[in-house]
């Protein structure tokens, strides 16, 4: 394994060492013992996670993916707590996929989504950071021939308490990966946490501010070419035809190659060329019957699902359909919500080198050893031939879990072997070929008795699931259970947070030809608006207050009532606004934390302006309280950016939307004031990257209704006339 030196990122090039070598890797005892494994450089290994130098530096390995999150940061901050090192001294690296599966999965999952990487990994990183400290301490009550129990370690120093002794990481760490790691560690409370659970500065942002930090775009290895592709413009259509010869001439263009069944690219000394030359080529599709797809009949599509007869069920509880037939009043509402891209600043790109019997790519992804996965069975190698060096992602939020692209990467080089090609997807490709947030409608009924008491609520949601086009085999007897979040019955991920007598949440599934995919947030986004709206809605049908009207339906729920309660007192919930200013609320639960949300808006015409926008997250654990401050910030602009503009149509089958020209996002002049309420309650861990992204989009929607007495209920309101202020 090699450590990125700090160099000037457009001028760096991978050598050989980088493409061939690394961390020499066997099946050894991957938490120390006689044999020792060494760095690249020759470092000692005391265990996989953790490598000292000789000068003190602590290498930290991480298994997650960084893409913004500070997973990187929060992982680190972990893992050094228990190691007691000096965090001034500490550096990461990144062991590539195949490394982790030569040693048996060392490293555990890399997978980065889901808001997982903290949440999931917690116990095994910290566990790894206390073992490497007991040896090390060990290591030093050895060559002092004292007891270990005589001896303690802070910032990377050990001393020996009755005589003062003292020895650095460094010095011990050669002996202390020949020790035997100890069976079992105990870990510190975290209110002894002095590293984990503290605002520390990012790790990374040194790096990314100096140019240092190597993306995918920026990777180049010894007489590299560019490659440039495009894939038919319908998905489900293929290539019928190209004609070479008409650009073959064209300057720096090497190969032209079929990519698949539907895609052909262009291959040139630089990428320009190579997209120059594609835009010249005459290509013929076949575009198939999906070419007659529309926005408008996929609506009609979906909206056939409101009333079907058949349903898969989520969520269900007394008889909800009874008691709506029976009900003293009923109210009823449909919602809809769009197709979303990702929208990464990084397009999808992959480098690889492919020979006959070696095949590596260096790739921005969120799950590791998917993309290795991906490269083997492109390369038609096993394995064992393959690797995957990840690099930092310019922006993932789900999209780099898929890799068609690397796919396509391995496709093209596997034509030019002994050639590393770089494939980079031009904007408009990436805006086209991406993997959609889902399209969804539901039907909102809720029922109420003389008293304007809640007694029923039907909430059936139509539309696509994910997990159809993404692992079918994991349907549990058809149902994708992806598509309630947030609207569990029970469980640690993402419970329904109000007891109502009577309810009845179920999906039909719709499934046009657009692939849908994980999209930050996922099917939270929609169903917190969703859910939380119609609460709105069915509030203000009984003559009742918001927040009272929730209260009164949540006392089964303490942790969703509680970050309720937080953000409705700090933003003044019940005390009058500034003149012109009016307030909404919503809550919700997702990626096992507790979110809520209030805002303050006002509307003059068309335009809203969002003066101020409250969340209060219950993580469980706050591993850096600074970063999750600007996970709650940065949500609230992928989630009012959605929820204003974010919108992709279908037209002739295709994608319209082909850059940020027509598929716009919020800028900093229109972004609210964001006060953040961290109230970890410490008996769990949630996720922190996604949750809050839910409860923006409701909060204000609840708020504009607060204002003008309108219910909007398709989205983006861009289609409403409603624009940011």
């Amino acid at each position: 394994m090699t450590y990125m030196p700090r160099i000037d990122r457009r001028r760096f090039v991978v050598g050989a060492a980088a493409a061939g070598g690394g961390l020499a890797l066997g099946l050894d005892i991957p938490f120390g013992g006689p044999n020792v494994i060494r760095a690249a450089d020759g470092s000692p290994e005391v265990n996989a996670w953790v490598v000292i130098r000789p000068d003190d530096t602590i290498v930290i390995r991480i298994a997650r993916s960084e893409m913004g999150q500070g997973t990187l940061t929060g992982l680190a901050q972990l893992v050094a707590e228990e190691l007691e090192c000096d965090w001034a001294k500490v550096v990461t690296e990144y062991p590539t996929p195949g490394q982790n599966v030569a040693r048996n999965r060392v490293w555990g999952s890399q997978f980065t989504a889901g808001s997982r990487g903290v949440r999931e990994s917690n116990e095994y990183v910290r566990k790894a950071g206390a073992t490497a400290r007991a040896m090390l301490i060990q290591a030093a009550a050895d060559q002092w021939k004292v007891p270990a129990t005589e001896c303690s370690a802070t910032k990377s120093v050990i001393t020996h308490k009755p005589s003062g002794r003292t020895t650095s990481y460094g010095k011990v760490a050669e002996a202390a990966a020949k020790i035997e790691p100890p069976k079992d560690v105990a870990l510190k409370d975290p209110k002894d946490w002095t590293i984990a659970g503290k605002p520390l500065k990012r790790l990374d942002t040194l790096p990314k501010l100096t140019g240092a930090h190597v993306y995918g775009l920026d990777v180049k290895l010894p007489g590299m070419l560019c490659a440039a592709i495009k894939d038919s413009p319908v998905f489900g259509g293929k290539l019928a035809s190209f004609d070479a010869g008409k650009i073959q001439g064209m300057k720096g263009v090497k190969h032209v190659v079929k990519v698949g069944e539907s895609a052909v690219a262009v291959v040139a000394d630089t990428w320009w060329q190579a997209n120059s030359a594609l835009d010249a080529l005459p290509i013929t599709w076949d575009e198939g019957p999906n070419a007659k797809v529309s926005s408008a009949s996929i609506a009609e599509f979906l909206k056939s699902g409101l009333d079907a007869e058949q349903a898969f069920v989520g969520n269900e509880s007394g008889n909800a359909k009874q008691a709506i037939a029976n009900a003293a009043k009923k109210v009823e509402a449909v919602y809809s919500y769009p197709y979303q891209h990702h929208a990464t600043m990084e397009p999808m790109n992959t480098t690889v080198l492919y020979t006959a019997d070696r095949c590596e790519a260096w790739v921005p992804t969120q799950v590791a050893e998917a993309a290795l996965a991906s490269v083997s069975e492109a390369s038609g190698l096993p394995i064992a031939k393959c690797d995957v060096h990840k690099l930092p992602l310019g922006g993932g939020f789900g999209r780099r879990t898929a890799h068609d692209f690397v796919q396509q990467a391995v496709t093209i080089a596997k034509q030019i072997p002994g050639t590393p090609v770089k494939l980079v997807w031009s904007r408009e490709e990436d805006m086209t070929h991406g993997r959609y947030h889902p399209v969804t409608q539901a039907k909102m009924v809720g029922a109420f008795d003389a008293n304007n008491n809640l007694t029923a609520l039907h909430m059936r949601i139509s539309g696509q699931s994910i997990l159809s086009f993404v692992n079918p085999q994991n349907l549990q007897n058809g149902k994708d259970p992806f598509v309630f979040q947030g609207l569990n019955p029970g469980g640690a991920e993402g419970a329904f947070g109000y007891t109502i007598p009577n309810l009845l949440i179920d999906h039909a599934m719709r499934n046009p030809h657009i692939p849908p995919h994980f999209w930050r947030g996922v099917n939270n986004n929609h169903n917190a608006i969703y859910l939380e709206c119609f609460m709105d809605e069915l509030a203000h049908a009984a003559g009742q207050d918001p927040l009272e009207f929730r209260r009164k339906l949540m006392g089964n729920h303490p942790k969703h009532l509680a970050v309720l309660n937080a953000v409705a007192e700090q933003i003044g919930w019940g005390k009058p606004a500034p003149q012109g200013v009016y307030r909404g609320l919503a809550q919700h639960m997702g990626y096992g934390s507790y979110v809520a949300a209030a805002a303050e808006v006002s509307v003059t015409g068309n335009k809203v302006k969002i003066h101020r926008i409250v969340g209060a997250t219950n993580p469980g654990h706050a591993v850096n309280p600074a970063q999750i401050d600007r996970q709650v910030a940065g949500s609230f602009v992928y989630g009012l950016s959605a929820l204003f503009l974010g919108e992709c149509t279908v037209k002739d089958g295709r994608i319209e939307q082909t850059n940020f020209h027509d598929y716009n996002v919020m800028r900093i002049a229109e972004m609210p004031k964001v006060e953040s309420i961290i109230m970890p309650s410490g008996d769990f861990w949630g996720g922190v990257g996604e949750p809050t992204i839910f409860v923006a989009a409701p909060a204000v929607l609840n708020a504009i209704f607060a204002a003008t007495g309108k219910r909007l209920r398709t989205f983006p309101l861009k289609n409403e006339g409603i624009s940011f202020a």
